[in-house]
């Protein structure tokens, strides 16, 4: 889409600097990818700790094979705790 806007040439010069774009629009698509990822990071962030049902990664480690399958509700067989020859 083609956009006709005024931004500070100090601050134009910095974003090339900063994200090494070789141009004025890929300054500003990279500017904007990044804005966006923080505050999709951000969004994510609200939820952090949130989630009471799910297992840490400590109690999924400590788990044998025959509680992992009643845990997981699946007939699959898995191998913990067997060392690949």
């Amino acid at each position: 889409m083609k956009t006709t806007v005024n931004i500070p040439d100090k601050m134009l010069r910095d974003a090339m600097r900063h994200t090494k774009a070789k141009t004025k629009r890929e300054a500003i698509v990279k500017a904007l990818e990044e804005m966006n990822r923080r505050h999709s990071q951000a969004e994510l962030l609200k939820y952090t700790g949130k989630f009471e049902s799910l297992m840490t990664n400590e109690e999924i480690e400590a788990l044998d094979e025959e509680d992992w399958k009643s845990w997981t509700n699946t007939s699959k067989t898995y191998s913990f705790n067997k060392k690949k020859q």
